[in-house]
């Protein structure tokens, strides 16, 4: 597929989705979103892909949504061949896809992110930040809602009272304070984000592709349950994990 908005590229086992709308500091538009759903859901199906990065080009990983693309889709203006904004599977599906994503997906927050900027980084697995982006769930500023699953995800990963900060205040603040609260894994000079986040999934796709399948799967699953629950489906997924790799010895 020929994209615009974004690039694909593909080397060493890992396919880097990069966000290429420098000029707008990579802000987002359902075109863009069309092509960033296409590029993950090719990518599930590759036998040779067996990690994800997104990131953008710039200064920017995403500075939330395209303002003129808003307010032209707020009038009704005929501005693009696919779906609606609010509409596109970007915003309606691939946040669950993504959870339920069989390889690890990595964001490599660049630069600023800031409303669906930081929206789309919560589905990820692994968010490495740089250091002075700045970051914010700018919503209420806006007069809107996050999306994209944020309600669910953000407090499972920093806890309620500080997505109630976070979001309420709607408040920009510093990669470094949000690698302090665990809402990204690690802050990094911006120059070093993309090589830090690459040398993770290059240490994950030395693993057995069938395990971090399944280790996803269980740790989605015990979040969302009482541990009782939890430690039944740790022994049932092992059990299923064990006999898919045993049909696959035997079938090498």
């Amino acid at each position: 597929m020929d994209y615009k908005d974004i690039l694909f590229d593909v080397s060493e086992g890992i396919a880097t989705i990069t966000m290429n709308r420098p000029e707008k500091m990579n802000a987002y538009t359902s075109g863009m979103g069309e092509e960033i759903t296409s590029a993950f859901r090719d990518v599930q199906r590759d036998p040779e892909v067996r990690a994800v990065i997104l990131t953008g080009t710039g200064k920017a990983f995403c500075a939330g949504v395209d303002l003129e693309h808003l307010k032209a889709h707020e009038v009704g203006g005929n501005i693009s061949k696919g779906p609606r904004l609010g509409e596109e599977d970007f915003l309606r599906k691939l946040p669950l896809e993504m959870c339920d994503y069989p390889k690890p997906i990595l964001a490599a927050i660049n630069g600023h992110a800031v409303g669906v900027g930081m929206t789309m980084a919560m589905p990820c697995d692994i968010r490495i930040v740089a250091e002075d982006a700045k970051l914010g769930f700018i919503f209420g500023r806006l007069g809107i809602l996050p999306g994209l699953g944020t309600s669910h995800l953000l407090p499972q990963i920093v806890g309620m009272a500080r997505a109630q900060e976070l979001v309420l205040t709607a408040k920009k603040f510093l990669g470094t304070e949000a690698a302090k609260i665990g809402l990204v894994n690690r802050a990094v000079p911006g120059e070093e984000v993309l090589s830090a986040t690459r040398a993770m999934a290059l240490e994950m796709a030395e693993l057995d592709p069938t395990v971090l399948t399944y280790a996803k799967r269980l740790l989605h699953f015990g979040a969302s349950h009482p541990m009782a629950d939890a430690m039944k489906n740790e022994q049932s997924q092992s059990g299923l994990l064990k006999a898919e790799r045993d049909a696959a010895k035997a079938g090498a």
